[in-house]
């Protein structure tokens, strides 16, 4: 039998920092407004770097961390909700850049959840035998959507990507467990990114309800598939939507005391897909989470759309 396992992670953000007090000079707000609502203290502008500059900058670096060639890799995918080129499509113009020849190379599209949606299909993709080595990317450049004047969103997000290298191997070796994925588009309409030139809106007090009752008894439903209690995991990564919904749903999860939350939003703000590769590649870079370690992953938002695994850490 096949499965999967991470080897490499790797990030990247824009150099630009904007902070609370930069985002006081326009629009009607301040840093203890936005800290106490959502928990963030700082975020990443792309100015000049395109949603591919930052798709292959995290890639390239997760490439050069699992000491892998551009030629082995024979999957791409890219989560991203920004792409403004309809084709080639993002997972295309990374592998070109990249010198990844003839890859299976597509994008997907469930916004926040979006990168355990693209692992989980890498994974199977894996299992299946479709492919043997996959770049797999979160990505986002959310400043191209944002309604400037609407402090109810402009404070909230950020732009950045990471990415990881996943391979094939024996079972025994496992280190992607099975996803528990789902979606309520009948709520849809609470997170919405519409027209030509997109600007996205939320119904904030519904996203968090919905974050803070559904989320968790899903998250503990993915450790059971996994087979692991919850006071197992040595680390948690959720999509760093909010510090608050972050904080209710660990609350609610039952890890251990000493598990390690992800709280990136604190200084990146809401990257979407990106958000969940973007944490755990700062942990594992910092060595706050080391090789080996069981990690839930779990991904919500957009769509309602939500997704999540356990990992291990490369």
């Amino acid at each position: 039998m096949t499965a999967s396992r991470i080897v490499a992670l790797g990030h990247y953000q824009p150099p630009k920092v904007l902070t609370n007090d930069d985002l006081a000079k326009l629009v009607d707000t301040d840093d203890e407004w936005i800290r106490s609502r959502v928990g963030i203290r700082t975020r990443h502008i792309a100015v000049d770097e395109t949603l591919v500059d930052l798709a292959a900058e995290a890639a390239q670096k997760a490439l050069a961390a699992s000491g892998r060639q551009a030629h082995e890799i024979d999957l791409v995918v890219v989560a991203t909700c920004t792409a403004i080129e309809r084709s080639p499509n993002t997972a295309a113009a990374v592998a070109a850049r990249l010198g990844i020849t003839a890859p299976a190379a597509y994008d997907i599209n469930t916004v926040c959840s979006g990168f355990s949606y693209a692992l989980a299909t890498a994974d199977h993709a894996l299992r299946a035998g479709a492919a043997t080595r996959a770049l797999v990317i979160g990505a986002e450049r959310m400043s191209d959507t944002i309604d400037w004047t609407d402090r109810s969103t402009c404070v909230i997000f950020g732009d950045g990507a990471g990415a990881a290298v996943v391979e094939a191997v024996p079972d025994e070796q496992s280190g992607i467990g099975p996803v528990v994925w789902g979606s309520e588009p009948e709520k849809g309409d609470a997170v919405v990114i519409t027209g030509w030139d997109p600007t996205i809106s939320q119904q904030g007090q519904a996203v968090f309800r919905w974050a803070t009752t559904r989320i968790a008894p899903l998250a503990r439903e993915t450790c059971r598939k996994a087979g692991l209690d919850p006071s197992e995991l040595r680390g948690f990564v959720a999509h760093q939507a909010n510090l608050r919904i972050i904080d209710a749903i660990a609350a609610k999860l039952g890890a251990a005391p000493d598990a390690v939350i992800a709280r990136d939003v604190v200084d990146s703000g809401n990257t979407s897909a990106a958000s969940i590769p973007l944490a755990l590649s700062k942990l594992v870079e910092r060595g706050e989470l080391r090789s080996g370690d069981p990690v839930l992953l779990f991904g919500f938002g957009g769509g309602l759309a939500y997704a999540g695994q356990v990992v291990r850490c490369p």
